[in-house]
C-alpha cells in the first residue's frame, strides 16, 4: 500500500491537477448568487481547499474579495504560482485560521468531503456573518452518457473503489449539514460539459486521488487501455466530457 495518502497525494501532482482538471461554468456562480441572495461582487468569501485555485479565480472574477485557506503544501505552491497576489493561509475546514464572523461566504470546490462534518460546520457558523452562507460544490460525471458512466465503472474496478453514486452522497451531505446547526439546505445541479484533447482526459483521470496513490505501474496500465477504447468513440481526438455540478448551499434558518 502507498505510504501516501489520498488527500497528501494531491502535492505531489499540483502542476497535473491546475492543468487539466475541469473548471465550472459560469451558471454555478449565477445559482451561488441566487441561492444565498447577494452577489458576489464585494463579498468576503473564504474558498477552504482551495487547492490550486480553480474555484477562486472565478470568484475574483465576479468581483468576490477572496482569502484562500489550503492545508497542502504543493497545492498552495501552484496556488501562489497562479494567484500570487490573492491571500493564501494554511489550514483546514475542521479548524479555520480565520477571525469570528469575518465572511460573507465560505465556499469548498471538490473540497468539503476531506472534512469532518461535525467539525466542520460548527467552524463554518463560527466564522460568517449572522446573513452568511456555506456553498459547497462538486464536479461529478454525467450517469446519462453512456460511455462516462461505463468508464466510472472500469475506474471503480481498477480502483478497488465502490461505484459512484453522487446523489445518494449528496442527499447524505445535506441531512448531515442541516441536522448540526438546523441550516436550512437548498441543493441544485448544474449541467454542463468542455472539448478536450484526449491526453488531456487522461491527464484528468490520472490527477484523482485514487489514482495518484496506485502506482505509476497500476496507472499507467488502465491508462493505457483507456487511450485504446477512446479513441474508437472519438476518432478525431477530441474528448467531450460532460459534468453536473452538485451544489449545496446552506444558510442560517
Amino acid at each position: 500500500m502507498s505510504a501516501v495518502s489520498r488527500p497528501e497525494s494531491f502535492n505531489l501532482a499540483a502542476a497535473q491537477y491546475a492543468a487539466n482538471r475541469p473548471s465550472y461554468p459560469p451558471a454555478l456562480l449565477d445559482s451561488v448568487e441566487e441561492l444565498t441572495g447577494r452577489p458576489l461582487a464585494g463579498s468576503r468569501v473564504a474558498d477552504v481547499g482551495a487547492g490550486t485555485g480553480i474555484a477562486t479565480v472565478l470568484l475574483r472574477e465576479r468581483g468576490a474579495d477572496v482569502v484562500a485557506v489550503e492545508p497542502g503544501g504543493g497545492m498552495a505552491a501552484q496556488f501562489r504560482r497562479t494567484l500570487p497576489d490573492v491571500p493564501l493561509v494554511r489550514g483546514d475546514g475542521n479548524a479555520l485560521p480565520l477571525a469570528d464572523a469575518s465572511c460573507d461566504l465560505i465556499t469548498y470546490a471538490q473540497a468539503w468531503h476531506w472534512t469532518d462534518t461535525a467539525r466542520a460546520v460548527p467552524e463554518a457558523l463560527r466564522v460568517l456573518r449572522p446573513d452568511g452562507a456555506l456553498a459547497l460544490w462538486w464536479n461529478t460525471s454525467a450517469s446519462d452518457v453512456p460511455w462516462t458512466a461505463a468508464q466510472d465503472e472500469r475506474i471503480a474496478r481498477h480502483c478497488g473503489l465502490e461505484p459512484p453514486s453522487p446523489t445518494i452522497l449528496d442527499d447524505t451531505r445535506a441531512a448531515q449539514i442541516a441536522g448540526l446547526a438546523g441550516l436550512r439546505v437548498t441543493r441544485r445541479q448544474v449541467r454542463w460539459s468542455r472539448a478536450i484533447p484526449l491526453e488531456m482526459h487522461l491527464a484528468n483521470i490520472s490527477s484523482h486521488s485514487a489514482f495518484l496513490v496506485l502506482g505509476e505501474a497500476r496507472a499507467r496500465a488502465f491508462l493505457d487501455d483507456e487511450r485504446v477504447r477512446l479513441r474508437e468513440i472519438f476518432p478525431d481526438g477530441t474528448v467531450e466530457e460532460t459534468y453536473v455540478v452538485d451544489l449545496l448551499v446552506a444558510t442560517r434558518s
